[in-house]
């Protein structure tokens, strides 16, 4: 496997900050005129972990749409949440074109991703790939094994520029609330998307090796609200949810998963979206650290022999 250059993460976030004018757990100055951004239209894979059909990623096509942008969707054919990072072994897989620009794989997003830079963009990569907009947040722990992550992972790691959209708070979700809140999000996201092309210019949207993974907090008892501002963020590292399990007694356990909140991480996605900020953490599309663990890590295998 081709291997790529990995930023550290400090530098990912301060590479990150600079492209959409935020510092880290800062909101970008209000007073800052937003750039006008090129006429020339982005060609964008768009995908999710929920399905085709689903209301956010339909959203998101109808808004990337209007704002002049060419959207194909290549998104699983069912919901695929939770799937992570997951691509099919299989010799074959089913692949269903229902309607002009919309492909639905019967695989994961990274199966869909896949498809879609090898067939759907065969011979042309598209600028940019959008996973979601998810229903739900994809935070700290949660991030680890979305399908909306792990389809933007996909793309990145195939040399494409890429976005991971989640819509939601902390608590359990209400169904209609969070699809208003798709609203603001997608704002959020062509406002994000102009700021990449604008400065770009010419070049990639975004650093080689490099996506976003973005969360929209819902904002108001409608979920319509606009968003208390942008924060660079990093992954939390808790987990959120916990399993428990019991014995049925017939070779089966009862799975009972639970919230368990911790302090949030200074800085982190999930203190940016309890606060009402918009969170946009940089991601690599591998599990590469960065020099200080790299060294540490060294240390503790010192000496050691086969």
């Amino acid at each position: 496997m081709r291997r790529k250059r990995v930023l550290p993460q400090a530098t990912l976030i301060l590479c990150t900050a600079a492209l959409v004018g935020t510092a880290p757990a800062v909101a970008s100055s209000p007073t800052a005129p937003a750039p006008a951004a090129p006429a020339a239209p982005l060609r964008i894979l768009l995908t999710n972990d929920d399905g085709y059909n689903a209301p956010g990623i339909r959203k998101a096509f109808e808004r990337l749409t209007a704002a002049g942008h060419d959207v194909t969707i290549v998104a699983p054919l069912t919901n695929q949440s939770g799937t992570g990072t997951k691509m099919s072994n299989a010799p074959t897989i089913t692949v269903k074109h229902p309607e002009p620009k919309v492909w639905a794989v019967d695989g994961s997003p990274g199966d869909s991703v896949a498809f879609g830079l090898s067939e759907v963009f065969e011979g042309r990569a598209p600028d940019l790939v959008v996973s979601g907009t998810n229903f739900g947040p994809n935070v700290a722990g949660l991030a680890s094994h979305s399908g909306t992550v792990g389809g933007a992972v996909a793309a990145v790691e195939s040399g494409v520029p890429a976005i991971a959209l989640s819509t939601g708070g902390l608590s359990v979700p209400d169904p209609v609330t969070t699809v208003n809140a798709m609203g603001p999000t997608l704002d959020f996201a062509v406002k994000l998307i102009d700021r990449l092309r604008t400065r770009a210019k010419s070049g990639p949207l975004l650093p080689k090796g490099v996506g976003l993974n973005v969360n929209h907090p819902v904002v108001g008892a409608d979920g319509k609200g606009t968003a208390a501002g942008v924060s660079t963020t990093f992954q939390d590292p808790q987990t959120i949810l916990e399993p428990d399990f019991t014995d049925s007694g017939d070779g089966t356990w009862k799975v009972d998963v639970t919230v368990d909140m911790r302090p949030a991480a200074k800085g982190g996605d999930v203190e940016a979206v309890s606060a009402g900020r918009i969170a946009v953490s940089p991601m690599n599309a591998d599990w590469n650290t960065g020099p200080a663990d790299h060294a540490i890590t060294s240390a503790l295998v010192a000496g050691l022999r086969p």
